[in-house]
Order: structure tokens, then sequence, then C-alpha cells
């Protein structure tokens, strides 16, 4: 049984390929890159000898000539990332958000937050992530002040403050 013939034109240079081998930073662009030196040497002549030395399936190598027949180097180096869910607060609601935390009040607790996007922008976040995206992505804090002893003499006080600074 005889499949598909293997016809590669590798259109770089091995210099160029090979300089692009040594400034590789992963795994998975070195292997392909390694894979378009050994074709343009000559080293190899069809896909079960190149999965062979890949140490990968049949398959794999041609999935990865077909991704550098349509797009080149570039579409053959670009790693793929998974989607992911849809961000919960994006768009006005982010703005809103935004505005609301660079007031001087702020807000209270994280709950507080969740029940005004629930009211002002129908958003039903969960803590957690309403969480990460405040402190982490938005880099804000609640902005509560520091509870103050109703004893406190505040000429003391400013005196104190005088001395730290």
């Amino acid at each position: 049984m005889t499949g598909r013939p293997f016809q590669v034109t590798v259109t770089e240079s091995l210099e160029q390929l090979e300089k692009s081998l040594h400034h590789a930073r992963s795994v998975s662009q070195k292997e392909r890159l390694q894979m378009l030196v050994w074709l343009k040497q000559g080293e190899v002549s069809n896909r079960s000898e190149l999965a062979e030395r890949c140490n990968r399936d049949k398959a794999t190598i041609t999935r990865w000539m077909s991704r550098y027949r349509q797009g080149g180097l570039s579409a053959l180096l670009t790693k793929g990332t998974a989607p992911g869910a849809a961000r919960k607060i994006q768009g006005e609601a982010l703005e809103k958000l935004k505005a609301r935390l660079a007031q001087p009040e702020g807000f209270h607790s994280y709950i507080e937050i969740q029940q005004w996007l629930q009211q002002s922008c129908q958003l039903t976040v969960e803590y957690g992530t309403l969480y990460r995206v405040v402190r982490y992505e938005l880099k804000a804090k609640l902005k509560v002040p520091r509870p103050r002893a109703l004893q406190q003499d505040p000429k003391k006080l400013n005196a104190f403050e005088k001395k730290l600074h």
C-alpha cells in the first residue's frame, strides 16, 4: 500500500534554518526546525524516516508539513493556545468598575462589589473571579480606612505623624 508522495520544498536556506534552530527557545520549535534542516540537507527522504528520527507519529509529521506548506516557517513554529472561557467582566462593565474603584470611598468588601455589579451591570460574578480581576488585573485595592480609636487625642496624633516625616 502506497500513501501520498512525500514532497516538501524547504524554501529557507540551510544557514537561515540553522541560525533559527540556534535561537529557538522552545523544544517544539527546535524539533520542527531540526526536521526542516534534515529535509534541506537531504538526510531523510520519506515521512516514515522523518517520523522515526523525530520520535513522532507519521500523522504529526504530515500535520507539520501541511502547516509549513500553507503558512511557511512562521506557521510551522506558531504554537496554538486553547481559547479558554470568555471574560466575565468586560467592556462597559469593566470600565464602570474601574471608575468606581478609583473613587475615594471605594468598596468595603468584595461581596459589596459583587452586589454592585449585580445591581448596576446585571452581572453575577464569582467571588474568586472578582478578587482576581480587581486585585491582579486592575491592580486595585478596597479603599477602607483603618479603624481609629475614639479615645485618640488628635493633638498627640498630629505630633506623632510629624515625627514620622
